[in-house]
């Protein structure tokens, strides 16, 4: 942590002039030879050069800290214990002194390291210090500079076409307060205007919970979606029945999502049918189900649901669909968004001849929110989209230190480079080890890649003996989401160990 510290002091003049890693790190292997070019130059200097690890994991002291740890709260979800402090960029720590090379990145939510010397500087500025000891209630008492913030921050980074945002807590949060803003844009329509009053009616029966006070409008979304665990967002998720087993649920419709071929550019007919097939089953739920949505909304990969995908045209098809019924088109981009794809939206991979009306945001972002451009977006009242916080400045604050990292780096562009480096690595040990990796996909996604695997199970656990932590999604896939600064050097070693374990 010193060394951090010590370049975290001159991380704001000079950090951009990355140091050379000592030399450059060349492997051989079974599927060809590796060199990643001897001028690539590390955005952490002081990381490892490679995994270390010392003892099975979970080692003798990570045991100890979760059984004290279960008897308060529940590990039974837990992936490995981590040592924050001692983890540095790719890198994440135990307390047992393994460190794994991570491309999981704490669920696609890690954009720019462990420890990242900027981020560290601004969470020690005075405006941090005073987001987080006199955290506003932002919709009652925003501070000051808030505008400000927002401005040099994540409105910096919006969408094309959308201006504003509402800011939230989480990826759930932000999808729920879009389904709201859908909901009364909807019924605002119906009404007749933003300047017609609400009925006695209205106002008596929604206390009710009852129409049409409380109308039967609905939200589509997708089989396979993830759109949170919140009441509402969970309604909309379709990945898998533990997240929704004894929750009460609001009867909206699903569509299907194109089961696509991969690699998509080379089953394009077999796909285009596909798409279209969803593209007309979408179409008639929204026509004909007895809620009508106010809104559809989809990922622009599903990503819990398996790191499925569908091309450009699917998506513009949706639009085109949404403009023809006047729905309402949210993408979430809480898991695809900030750089992830090798653009900074993954939508932005589309083509869309108009934005879509929502765009959802968290993880890489570090704080939540929705952005939109449609000022008939806003309710008509006061106190409508609101709650205590509404937000989060110090995460905001610290989102700005992101986007500045990412452009001092050109992050995103490297995110580009070295998924496409990564994919040709992995197209090699397919060739190689085709039970192994099937359905490898992500092509020309950054550094958004998966791939299918009859034992996905083993393999996650083998990686982490091989220094490497790694995640899942769906039934069988595993997927890739390291931080935007992965870089050639860690794709070596990635592809290494991953012989290593198809080996085995």
């Amino acid at each position: 942590m010193a060394s951090l510290l010590r370049t975290a002091s001159l991380a704001r003049p000079s950090i951009s002039r990355s140091i050379a890693r000592p030399a450059p790190r060349i492997f051989t292997s079974t599927i060809l030879q590796r060199n990643y070019a001897s001028a690539e130059r590390s955005f952490f200097p002081d990381e490892p050069e490679a995994p270390v690890v010392k003892t099975p994991i979970p080692g003798p002291k990570s045991t100890k800290v979760i059984e004290r740890l279960s008897k308060v709260f529940d590990t039974r979800s837990l992936n490995m214990v981590a040592e924050y402090p001692k983890s540095i960029g790719n890198y994440i720590a135990d307390p047992d002194g393994n460190v794994l090379l991570d491309v999981y990145a704490q669920i696609a939510s890690i954009p720019v390291g462990y420890n990242n010397p900027s981020l560290l500087l601004a969470a020690q500025s005075p405006e941090m210090t005073s987001a987080i000891i006199n955290r506003p209630a932002l919709g009652n008492f925003p501070q000051h500079d808030w505008a400000d913030i927002l401005e040099t921050g994540i409105l910096k980074v919006a969408p094309k076409g959308l201006n504003q945002v509402f800011t939230g807590q989480s990826g759930s949060d932000a999808n729920e307060l879009a389904y709201k803003a859908a909901f009364m844009w909807k019924r605002q329509q119906e009404r007749g205007g933003a300047g017609v009053d609400f009925s006695e009616q209205e106002i008596s029966s929604a206390m009710n919970n009852n129409s049409p006070g409380a109308p039967g409008l609905s939200i589509l979304s997708f089989r396979k979606a993830f759109h949170g665990r919140l009441f509402g967002s969970l309604s909309t998720t379709r990945s898998k029945p533990i997240h929704k087993l004894d929750i009460p649920a609001f009867d909206w419709p699903q569509a299907p999502f194109p089961a696509c071929k991969y690699p998509l550019d080379q089953y394009a007919e077999e796909n285009q049918a596909e798409e279209q097939r969803c593209l007309a089953e979408t179409e008639r739920l929204i026509k004909e189900w007895h809620n009508p949505p106010a809104a559809i909304i989809v990922e622009p990969i599903q990503s819990e649901g398996g790191d499925n995908h569908a091309s450009p045209n699917f998506f513009r098809g949706l639009r085109e669909i949404t403009r023809k019924h006047n729905v309402l088109f949210i993408v979430d981009e809480v898991q695809t968004g900030v750089g992830a794809t090798g653009k900074f939206w993954a939508h932005e991979h589309w083509g869309l001849q108009d934005p879509p009306d929502m765009v959802t945001f968290s993880k890489k972002a570090q704080t939540a929110g929705y952005y939109f451009g449609n000022n008939e977006l806003k309710p008509n009242k006061p106190y409508r989209q609101f709650n205590t916080w509404m937000g989060d400045p110090a995460r905001a604050l610290l989102f700005r230190a992101i986007i500045e990292e990412i452009e001092r780096h050109d992050l995103v562009r490297n995110t580009a480079v070295t998924g496409q480096y990564l994919y040709e690595g992995l197209e090699n040990l397919a060739e190689r080890y085709p039970k192994e990796i099937a359905n490898l996909r992500g092509k020309g996604q950054g550094t958004f890649i998966a791939w299918d695997s009859p034992r996905r199970d083993e393999v996650l656990k083998l990686a982490k003996g091989h220094g490497i932590n790694i995640g899942g999604s769906g039934e069988m896939a595993v997927r890739l989401r390291p931080m935007l600064i992965f870089q050639k050097h860690h794709a070596d070693l990635l592809l290494e160990k991953l012989e290593k374990i198809f080996k085995s």
